[in-house]
């Protein structure tokens, strides 16, 4: 969203980076599918994994990364070209491509900063060790350590990029998927799990998959984005004044389970604040094995009417901090 560090320049995209509109069950998604046919009913769709992590602008100037900035608000970005050159993985000078083709003069490449979730896990265990507040999910931390003061705390955490879009060029494509080969080709790195289908059936085939394997990726995913992948369509769809309309985010549910709740206990802060938090028998949820929720406040534990023995449903709030619904 909006709003900056006093820390780093404000810089104005070449050209704006627009939000996504969501959708969160089949109806939704229908919908979305019978008004972009009405325009266009000959539209392929490309399905990729929506990365939860920060949105990031790349700016290649005859090859060489020049600036790399935040979404900011979508006109204006913060500079943190710095912090991001420390990111193994991302090229620095884009490769000669074997699709053909020079390399451009200029281009936006479009990008997601994302935290691995081993290394996530890796890093707030070292952080508890050494009493530092750790952080809430894998998104804060990718974003947390790309905007440092000092790049060289950047470079010590293990972030990853993966490119799935292009910004201002010159550069002409027939398809969202040629552009994502060509970006390939440059050296950039791109997303294995991409796929372009023929079917509505076929896309929600893909969404099914990918909410069964979300918790074997390597990154935290919250959904699938489905774009139109023919460029020609995608102008003729066109946009709002946020969204493009040839997109859309299929957004995951937050998973629950059951488990039985063995206890009541508080934990006292660095203030004397005595906050009340849930003993469970052990249960997986979101890919991790949960034995502890937080219950916020007495008052909480009185409006939700838990008492020890009882059955309970537990959901990752963000998919990473355990939270007692029931």
């Amino acid at each position: 969203g909006g709003g900056f560090a006093t820390t780093f320049e404000q810089v104005d995209h070449l050209e704006k980076m627009m939000s996504l509109d969501n959708v969160f069950d089949n109806s939704e998604l229908d919908a979305w599918f019978e008004r972009v046919a009405k325009e266009a009913p000959d539209a392929k769709w490309l399905c990729e994994l929506k990365i939860d992590g920060l949105a990031i602008n790349l700016r290649y100037e005859n090859g060489n990364l020049t600036r790399a900035l935040t979404r900011g608000n979508g006109t204006t970005g913060e500079d943190v070209t710095l912090n991001v050159k420390t990111i193994k993985g991302l090229p620095h000078q884009l490769s000669r491509t074997t699709e053909g083709k020079d390399l451009p003069e200029l281009i936006e490449v479009r990008g997601e900063v994302y935290f691995p979730i081993a290394a996530f896990n890796e890093l707030n265990e070292s952080l508890e060790e050494s009493g530092k507040p750790t952080f809430a999910n894998p998104r804060n931390a990718a974003a947390g350590s790309l905007r440092q003061k000092d790049p060289r705390v950047t470079a010590s955490r293990p972030l990853s990029v993966l490119v799935h879009g292009i910004g201002a060029t010159a550069m002409q494509f027939k398809n969202q998927s040629e552009a994502y080969q060509f970006l390939k080709g440059l050296g950039l790195p791109t997303s294995p799990h991409f796929k372009v289908l023929d079917t509505k059936a076929e896309v929600i085939k893909y969404i099914e998959k990918f909410q069964k394997l979300r918790h074997e990726l390597e990154h935290e995913i919250d959904g699938v984005v489905i774009k139109v992948d023919q460029i020609d369509l995608q102008r003729k769809l066109g946009v709002t004044s946020r969204a493009p309309k040839w997109v859309i985010a299929f957004k995951y549910p937050p998973e629950e389970v059951v488990t039985k709740l063995l206890d009541i206990k508080v934990s006292v802060g660095r203030t004397g604040r005595v906050t009340p938090f849930a003993v469970m028998e052990p249960v997986v949820v979101a890919g991790s094995t949960v034995t502890h929720a937080t219950l916020h406040n007495s008052q909480e534990v009185e409006r939700k009417g838990v008492l020890i023995g009882d059955y309970v449903v537990i959901r990752k709030a963000g998919d990473v901090i355990p939270n007692l619904l029931s």
